[in-house]
């Protein structure tokens, strides 16, 4: 067994490694080149407007579902509406360049684009309704925001960058990419693998897939395993891919790779706190009901 554990543990890493690099170096560009006022400005605005572009700009953003939450919670702090708030907490942790890639390597490209797209649908649809709900108007912080935390802090910049020298740039962005990023979602990525390996290897599970959760049952256990369980969107996918490869039908694991990482606790009690438990249990039943639908859907096309 911890033969097999071995082969099937540095198979894994083959694939994901690559696809890590390539997506880390990507995030570091993403985090350089978009400053932080135009994001802020863009998607503080109320309306459709800024429903779209929290939820495209969030399924970009190079941060983790924890880094999420202040930039979100600013934005409502300033004045934004409910709308582009949940927007930014379901596109942000749901997906990401890193995932994407990741996603593309072990699910295939259409996956990927089919994921990233449904993410935007889930957000964008989210976000209006979002705006249609009651909550009672916060008072904007003119204060300074308190200096943000652990893997939260380099999702928060605030830089000239028309000063910066190309230098300065590149050592920049490769200090994000392989210094910052590997920080915030290394410990995760790698009990992902570790998790993925031991569900390949443990024939007890395998078996109940195979038995039980081959079919819509599949779904059931999707929203009770990915409500229960956090996972970052990266992290998510080699675990995924060994449901997948142990039985479990495609439309169910993307409905895990779906409400895993975007149904965080921390998410769950700032919704809580902020926005009462009315809105946290229509932003839960939201994402539970569309990400079912999609994943019926993708399942369909199959």
């Amino acid at each position: 067994m911890l033969t097999e554990f071995y082969t099937i543990f540095i198979g894994y890493c083959k694939e994901i490694i690559p696809a890590l690099i390539i997506g880390f170096f990507l995030s570091g560009l993403i985090n350089e080149f978009i400053p932080d006022k135009w994001v802020e400005e863009n998607l503080s605005n109320k309306g459709i407007k800024g429903i779209l572009y929290a939820t495209f700009i969030g399924a970009l953003m190079p941060v983790c579902c924890w880094g999420s939450l202040p930039i979100a919670i600013s934005f409502y702090m300033r004045g934004a509406s409910l709308g582009p708030v949940l927007a930014i907490l379901i596109a942000t942790p749901a997906t990401s360049i890193n995932a994407l890639i990741v996603t593309a390597k072990f699910m295939g490209i259409p996956f990927a684009v089919y994921l990233f797209f449904s993410v935007l649908l889930i957000g964008v649809i989210a976000g209006l309704i979002g705006n249609k709900l009651h909550v009672k108007p916060k008072e904007k912080n003119d204060e300074k925001e308190p200096e943000c935390k652990s893997c939260c802090e380099a999702g928060k910049k605030s830089k000239n960058i028309a000063s910066k020298t190309m230098f300065y740039r590149f050592r920049s962005i490769l200090k994000f990419a392989y210094i910052d990023m590997p920080k915030r979602i290394g410990k995760e990525t790698v009990l992902g693998l570790f998790l993925a390996t031991g569900i390949q290897v443990i024939t007890p599970i395998g078996y109940l897939i195979k038995n039980f959760l081959s079919g819509n049952l599949g779904y059931l256990f999707s929203l009770i395993f990915g409500l229960s369980v956090y996972m970052c969107a990266t992290m998510g996918v080699p675990l995924v891919d060994a449901f997948i490869k142990q039985g479990l039908a495609i439309g169910p694991g993307f409905v895990l790779l779906l409400v895993g990482p975007i149904t965080s606790y921390g998410t769950i009690l700032v919704l809580k706190k902020e926005f009462g438990t009315k809105i946290l249990l229509v932003y839960l039943g939201l994402i539970c009901v569309l990400a079912t639908l999609l994943g019926v859907l993708l399942g369909f096309l199959q």
